[in-house]
């Protein structure tokens, strides 16, 4: 199974040239079972990734762009009287897939980003006091721009929370970006994946049973005792005014679990632990104005409660 999950991020590595770090972010996500914020400049290939994963794991894809105007039915679906049956029939949003992509969704406002919140953590919608299930697969990835702030709408720290981790697309290195351009001269057209002889490298239901090899991956005392120290130490550092939270620490072991499991070990490392710690707590802590003033990046913070809490042995 391991085999097979190298080989797809191998071929999604090869067409998405010079975002390797993303590509495993997105498969520790996707073991997990965690939610994604993708951010990053426009162009920088979000969306090409998402439609190359859910194609390679013949999995169904839907994508919302999502607007101010945007409205929670647009996204659930609604209840459609018919007159000649007299009675309601449910047209189902976009959410009714097994990949969601929610495009730029710090455009929609607050009440339509809500409408996800329930998905996400339930897999599952609630349509006029009927509870409907989601697929066993579903994964939300969201995108957002860094740098257009005039109207958005930034998701408040109870959603953020809900992600388990944040990926910064940031722009390929030279060489990647020249052999980019070399496989469009070569005929790669990436609006038209149709046209390339992309098979899938694994089904929804290997993915399925990856993610409960996951959760059998031990995990040491000693280890557990580590992760636990960096989420208590997140809550006591002097320059954040918010630390990880319960749902971060259970998001932290399942995709540390995931690290090992995609780098063929049955156990996990405290190397695991801090490999994954960046995506997974930069969405979630939140600086003090003080140390915003001083010039503290969060990159800063995450790396100082990396060195302060001791490793096991």
């Amino acid at each position: 199974m391991n085999s097979s999950f190298q080989q797809l991020q191998q071929q999604l590595s090869q067409i998405v040239i010079g975002q390797d770090s993303i590509v495993e972010g997105l498969l520790i996500a996707l073991l997990a079972e965690g939610h994604v914020i993708l951010e990053g400049v426009p162009g920088t290939a979000k969306t090409l990734i998402v439609k190359l994963l859910s194609t390679l794991i013949s999995a169904d894809f839907r994508r919302i762009q999502l607007t101010p105007d945007v409205l929670p039915a647009d996204i659930l679906g609604t209840n459609i009287f018919d007159f000649n049956s007299k009675s309601f029939t449910l047209s189902k949003g976009p959410i009714f897939t097994q990949i969601l992509l929610a495009d730029e969704i710090n455009r929609t406002p607050p009440k339509t980003q809500a409408a996800l919140l329930e998905a996400m953590e339930e897999r599952q919608v609630t349509l006029d006091g009927k509870t409907i299930a989601l697929s066993k697969l579903f994964w939300t990835i969201a995108t957002q721009n860094p740098l257009e702030f005039e109207g958005t709408y930034p998701l408040p720290e109870a959603q953020l929370d809900r992600f388990l981790l944040k990926l910064v697309v940031s722009y390929p290195g030279k060489a990647a970006e020249q052999q980019m351009l070399h496989n469009i001269l070569s005929g790669f057209e990436p609006r038209d994946l149709k046209q390339m002889p992309l098979e899938p490298v694994i089904t929804v239901d290997q993915v399925l049973e990856a993610r409960q090899q996951v959760r059998r991956i031990r995990v040491e005392g000693q280890v557990l005792d580590y992760l636990l120290e960096l989420v208590m130490a997140s809550r006591q550092q002097t320059e954040l005014m918010l630390g990880a939270s319960p749902r971060a620490a259970v998001g932290w072991l399942r995709a540390a679990q995931a690290h090992a499991w995609l780098a063929a070990r049955d156990f996990v490392t405290p190397d695991d632990v801090k490999a994954i710690a960046a995506p997974l707590l930069q969405h979630r802590l939140i600086l003090k104005p003080e140390a915003q003033l001083d010039g503290v990046s969060m990159d800063q913070v995450i790396q100082t409660l990396l060195t302060r809490v001791p490793v096991p042995r």
